[in-house]
């Protein structure tokens, strides 16, 4: 098994390794793929900047699509008996008034639940998985520094590791390094910015006897906040307009404090857990996607080729349904040619950039609230206008829920 293969298993004076497909990031898109593409017989190299994936408040939702990819993998039951808890419908309290927002009981899929997990188990459990296979390798501490270009085509990586720097050669390489990509940002692919960005404080709060007994959000008139059931304690994310957390900080802990408490159904006194901001972890969410995913000889997938909102936890899902798409694309093109073409990059961007372009299109109607009359100018304009639909039309929460678990287009393994 390769997984977390030092490179001083070679000797010193080798600095480039070779492989059919170089994968920089072990988020869950390049997991994922990695996977996907060693169970397919292709040798492939993962490139993770960490030492591990023990990083928090990451994207821990696994949705019933997901669910169903790890189902036809064969992993189900082993992956289920990992530690998690069960979403089978996503609440949000509206004043005194508790809502369903998403139904996911009418999915015809046999896992009809969110499986809310620590994502370094969720990657963990991928990379031991791929690493069954002789012709993966995880390499973990070493980030990407630069792109191996030839004649115009990416033809490798560079990148820095302990032991020194090392050339990737590759037939292809995937950027699937989040957000803030180095891959696409040395590749020179241009980026398209939507909405204007928003804050994620994300905290830990103990759970009690008597609190709420499943995940759930709530919504003020400026904010929310987003409690994740993790067994023994709740993760919360309090969602504010940018800028709000260093006006938080100016103002101080207590004032921080009474923000949260606003949209909280936890006791006030409980926010006292919150110690210092060392306890609070800033995430400054952004909606974007790159004009094109592709250069010859280079693909981007996931965050990496498109920022998501966290509203409905979707980033994850979208990452495995692009990882499963671009796996059932290049698995063929790669094993009768042993590279890719340009057609075959299109063929991906073009299969995923539908349920791309709608998601975040979703996502940003799902953001905004109607501006309050001139005669009500100054007071909370409510929920958003989604929340109000649901609110009306309570079977809306199926349709959310199938848009939620299952996405746009559902992707199944070839």
């Amino acid at each position: 098994m390769n997984v977390q293969q030092s490179l001083s298993d070679n000797p010193p004076a080798v600095r480039r390794l070779e492989t059919t497909v170089a994968i920089a990031g072990g988020g869950p898109a390049g997991m994922m793929l990695g996977l996907l593409l060693a169970r397919a017989g292709i040798d492939v190299t993962v490139i993770e900047k960490h030492g591990d994936f023990l990083r928090d408040f990451r994207g821990d939702t696994i949705h019933p699509s997901t669910l169903e990819v790890i189902e036809q993998l064969g992993f189900i039951k082993e992956f289920l008996e990992l530690p998690h808890t069960k979403a089978e419908k996503l609440h949000a309290q509206i004043g005194d008034d508790t809502i369903t927002i998403a139904d996911f009981s009418w999915l015809p899929v046999k896992n009809r639940f969110i499986a809310f997990m620590p994502q370094w188990d969720f990657l963990n459990f991928l990379a031991g998985k791929a690493g069954q296979y002789e012709n993966f390798r995880l390499l973990m501490n070493a980030p990407v520094t630069g792109l191996s270009i030839k004649d115009g085509r990416v033809c490798g990586l560079e990148i820095s590791t302990p032991e020194g720097d090392v050339v990737i050669e590759s037939a292809l390489v995937i950027g699937a390094d989040g957000r803030n990509s180095v891959v696409r940002d040395k590749a020179g692919l241009e980026v398209e910015q939507f909405g204007v960005p928003t804050e994620v404080l994300w905290m830990r709060l103990s759970k009690q006897p008597g609190d709420p007994n499943e995940t759930m959000g709530h919504a003020g008139p400026q904010q929310g906040l987003v409690l994740i059931d993790r067994g023994d304690y709740w993760q919360c994310g309090f969602v504010v307009r940018k800028g709000t957390f260093a006006e938080l900080q100016h103002r101080g802990i207590e004032a921080f404090w009474d923000a949260v408490a606003s949209v909280s159904p936890l006791p006030k006194d409980r926010m006292r857990e919150i110690a210092s901001w060392d306890d609070v972890h800033l995430l400054t969410v952004r909606i974007d996607r790159l004009k094109r995913w592709w250069r010859q000889g280079l693909l981007c997938i996931g965050d990496a080729a498109h920022a998501m909102s966290p509203i409905g936890g979707v980033g994850v899902n979208l990452a495995i349904q692009d990882a499963v798409a671009a796996a059932n694309i290049l698995t063929p093109a790669l094993r009768t040619r042993g590279t890719v073409l340009d057609i075959d990059l299109v063929a991906v961007e073009a299969r995923r950039s539908f349920p791309t372009k709608a998601t975040q299109k979703l996502q940003l109607m799902m953001r905004s609230r109607r501006k309050a009359p001139k005669a009500n100018a100054g007071k909370p304009s409510g929920p958003p206008g989604f929340v109000k639909a649901i609110i009306k039309f309570p079977l809306l929460a199926h349709l959310a829920g199938r848009l939620i678990g299952l996405g746009f287009r559902r992707e199944k393994l070839k």
